[in-house]
């Protein structure tokens, strides 16, 4: 009797209810459910007051009471529901958070131990052996990419990923990932050039996030980029990938354009969505998780900042973000 007792009062601690699913007010079912019956309330009120003005006070009434039982029950099944629904979300974020912690570790050891085996430490491997281990780190990279990507949707739907912010160079980032991203490019037949206005302020915000944001955005128009057609795959003509920062109105814009196969028009409207690939992409069966977009959207509107695109199919695609200047972070109101 104490435990049923103290479980119906937790339930009726509606913020305590709405912290545990992660969910604003308008969508916990908790509160929803107080809503509709507040609701319900105020009906039944409003017609004891017409029957009282009326005269037919009973049979107002009756008819409020029972509408008002049927409009309850109906609510409380439906609330029900939401609350299954949450907490399966909630679950489902947990899990997928403690599974991607555990498969970390094993990786990073695989990783560790293919790198001793190819360095030659414990005896040279033979030209076949190094083909397949060079196989076996490119895939272990793929799927630490992946785990670290979960990790991060993990800690953006429990509303725990941390930002450190500080005033940092865009520029300096971009130019580090710049650098990163030679090999892959060159590989892929693909130039990137840069366009950095001088005296472009610095930014405020947290640049180990901001720089997974721009790496996403980057790492995206290289790979995709082969697919505009066949000179560029068959390198009779180079893909290109533009990267331009500048500042404008208290805010630092960052732009990176390519001449890829674009995102045809009645994808766009998904292409920030959790798992989402655009078609002309999965054509070409690549592989990807479609997380990529919606971390570096989650990361840029958790820093005050703003993100969006343009895109024609069979022509490219340019992506924007803006971050707050560190001279003028209030400014966030900005339209592009």
């Amino acid at each position: 009797m104490k435990q049923t007792l103290k479980k119906f009062f937790e339930q009726l601690n509606v913020a305590a209810q709405c912290r545990k699913y992660n969910l604003p007010l308008r969508q916990c079912p908790q509160f929803l459910f107080l809503a509709m019956g507040s609701i319900n309330i105020a009906a039944m009120i409003a017609a004891y007051a017409i029957g009282i003005r009326y005269g037919d006070l009973e049979m107002v009434s009756l008819v409020a009471l029972a509408l008002s039982a049927i409009l309850l029950i109906i609510s409380f099944v439906i609330t029900r529901s939401f609350e299954q629904l949450a907490e399966a979300n909630r679950l489902k974020t947990e899990f997928v958070n403690i599974v991607s912690h555990q498969i970390r570790s094993p990786l990073t050891n695989l990783k560790w131990i293919v790198e001793i085996l190819t360095s030659g430490v414990l005896g040279r491997p033979e030209s076949k052996q190094t083909e397949y281990f060079k196989i076996l780190k490119e895939n272990l990279e793929r799927m630490q990419k992946l785990v670290n990507e979960l990790l991060t949707v993990s800690r953006i739907e429990s509303a725990k990923i941390a930002l450190k912010k500080e005033n940092f160079s865009l520029e300096n980032v971009a130019r580090d990932l710049i650098k990163e991203f030679e090999p892959i490019s060159k590989s892929s037949n693909v130039i990137i050039e840069t366009e950095f206005s001088p005296g472009t302020p610095p930014v405020n915000g947290d640049p180990f996030q901001i720089s997974q944001a721009l790496e996403n955005l980057i790492y995206n128009a290289i790979r995709y980029i082969g697919f505009a057609g066949e000179e560029i795959a068959r390198g009779k003509n180079p893909g290109r990938v533009a990267v331009k920062i500048y500042g404008k109105g208290g805010f630092v814009f960052c732009e990176v354009s390519d001449n890829g196969i674009g995102i045809p028009k009645e994808d766009q409207k998904y292409i920030f969505q959790k798992f989402f690939r655009a078609g002309n992409v999965r054509r070409y069966q690549t592989g990807g998780t479609g997380l990529g977009l919606y971390i570096a959207k989650n990361i840029i509107d958790s820093s005050g900042g703003k993100i969006g695109f343009t895109s024609r199919q069979g022509q490219g695609t340019t992506f924007w973000f803006k971050l707050p200047a560190a001279n003028n972070r209030k400014n966030s109101k900005l339209k592009k």
